[in-house]
């Protein structure tokens, strides 16, 4: 049986800094600091001048994410201060503060200690709000906490012992109040985000469209939301072609998990949604019969992370309690290949009745979702997102450092690129007009599935994909959220563990709550 996440709860506290009982208070530094802040003084003369005398030897920088560890030896309350570096004091950004404290969490599991106290804040309060501090502080502990460990043995260690209990400490009432108020939204944020990293990370041995709606009606269960199943026989009735075909070579068919949060003071069947999210859930991505090289196969199971995603997102506004009807929609499938396996040169009539002609059955991801955004459409919301591991093109366009992010309205625009400024989950807006449309449009059907058919299709094809999507949303206004390059890391970070990222979480919660 796979495990529990760790508990880890973190909260905000009114409390001078000399007289916090934890296993370790964490502080915060500038680079380049020479003169110990006169903050942190009480704690600096009731360890013998020790921070200081770091200071000048040299040893510590204050550099993004160093750290070092001081024991106070009984002459404080707290058994070891932390010291983290903040970086330059000019760049300090909320999303520096949330990996810096991911740092410190992921510290303090290194040596063993359960309870912490956190003043990461206290050079920077007139920098910020103090809420979105607390909000940002306490998404890094908690994601920072969180390790994929489900399959290893607890090494003579109980759960217990690798919960965390996290307080940030201020010496003002006021600031501990906002702070508190940003450590509410911040659990149940950072609690989705590690939910979807959870079932991202479970392989496709243990994940298929399957044992996924037993996660999704598991969690409407636990959330309070309503689910529906359709299955293959479902989807058949209901001329889903392109959402069976792609799942047409696996033993597992093809899913559609639709979820509903009905919103806060909401009641009855009237109402249109405020908001669909649609996330692809490609449980296992073999390519079919685009068979994907060796050194690529490892990590398709990370191509059901948009999916996984919207379980949490829609999970989370329950419990943010927020004035909105919700609407998730997840359509799953596993590309496998078999002689059942859809094929090149295939034409699919799609749920919105537009024909797609087949080109590579590897474009999968636009399949799937070009049958659930159409279901979305017809619910008439009042804005549609979705979320998809979909193109490596948008990583060779953008890195690792930003999603894409295409749109076919410039306010939803917008707003989402505020909210990704404000989450920290950051993204950059891309084109998907009627030039990439151009090239979708097929001789013996409405479109293709790719434009990777001659030297010039190579070109901007996560634009080409994009505007693929669009053509199945009708007039809603709609954004989508191309993040395969920020899905998934394969190398341990200060302040996060390797594995899936849950990215997308934050942001669409962000802009949900913008609402």
């Amino acid at each position: 049986m796979a495990k529990q996440l760790k508990k880890t709860t973190v909260t905000a506290k009114l409390l001078p800094l000399a007289q916090v009982r934890a296993d370790m208070l964490v502080i915060g530094l500038y680079k380049n600091t020479k003169k110990l802040p006169k903050e942190f003084s009480s704690l600096d003369s009731a360890v013998g001048r020790a921070i200081s005398n770091l200071l000048k030897l040299g040893d510590f920088t204050g550099k993004a994410y160093e750290t070092a560890v001081l024991y106070t030896a009984g002459q404080l309350p707290c058994q070891r201060i932390l010291i983290v570096g903040l970086g330059e004091e000019h760049s300090l950004q909320l999303k520096t503060l949330r990996q810096i404290a991911g740092t410190a969490a992921r510290t303090a599991d290194k040596l063993g200690t359960a309870k912490i106290a956190l003043a990461l804040h206290i050079l920077s309060k007139n920098k910020f709000n103090l809420s979105d501090v607390g909000q940002a502080i306490t998404e890094g502990v908690i994601t920072g906490h969180y390790d994929f460990d489900d399959y290893l043995p607890d090494k003579g260690k109980s759960r217990q012992n690798n919960n965390l209990t996290a307080t940030i400490v201020d010496t003002e009432t006021a600031a501990a109040r906002k702070l508190n108020a940003g450590c509410k939204i911040g659990n149940i944020t950072a609690q989705a985000q590690n939910l979807s990293r959870m079932i991202a990370n479970k392989p496709g041995n243990e994940i298929n469209p399957l044992t996924l709606t037993r996660e999704a009606k598991r969690i409407a269960s636990e959330s309070g939301l309503r689910c529906k199943i359709f299955d293959d026989k479902q989807l058949a009735k209901m001329k889903m072609n392109a959402l069976l075909a792609v799942g047409s070579g696996s033993t597992h068919k093809s899913r559609l998990i639709m979820l509903e949060y009905l919103g806060r003071g909401r009641s009855g069947n009237t109402s249109k949604p405020d908001v669909a999210i649609v996330g692809k859930a490609i449980t296992f991505d073999t390519g079919g019969l685009n068979l994907k090289p060796l050194t690529k196969m490892e990590s398709q199971k990370y191509d059901k992370s948009g999916g996984c995603n919207v379980l949490s997102i829609l999970a989370a506004a329950a419990q943010l309690k927020l004035h909105l009807h919700v609407v998730g929609l997840i359509p799953a499938a596993e590309n496998m290949l078999s002689q059942t396996s859809y094929r090149p040169s295939d034409i699919i009539r799609t749920f919105s009745g537009k024909t797609v002609e087949i080109l590579n059955p590897d474009a999968e991801g636009r399949i799937i979702l070009c049958d659930a955004l159409s279901y979305a459409a017809k619910l008439k919301p009042a804005v549609i997102i979705d979320s998809a591991t979909l193109t490596d093109s948008c990583v060779v366009a953008l890195g690792r450092n930003h999603a894409g992010l295409f749109s076919n309205n410039p306010t939803l625009q917008n707003k989402i690129e505020t909210a990704a400024l404000t989450s920290g989950e950051l993204v950059w807006p891309m084109p998907c007009g009627e030039d990439y449309l151009d090239q979708m449009k097929s001789k013996v059907a409405d479109l293709k599935n790719t434009s990777l058919t001659s030297a010039i299709g190579r070109e901007g094809g996560a634009c080409t994909a994009a505007a693929f999507l669009s053509q199945f949303v009708d007039d809603v206004p709609w954004a989508h959220i191309d993040h395969v390059g920020m899905s998934s890391t394969d190398k341990e970070k200060p302040y996060c563990t390797s594995g899936a990222t849950g990215f997308g979480v934050r942001l669409v919660l962000e802009y949900l709550r913008s609402l």
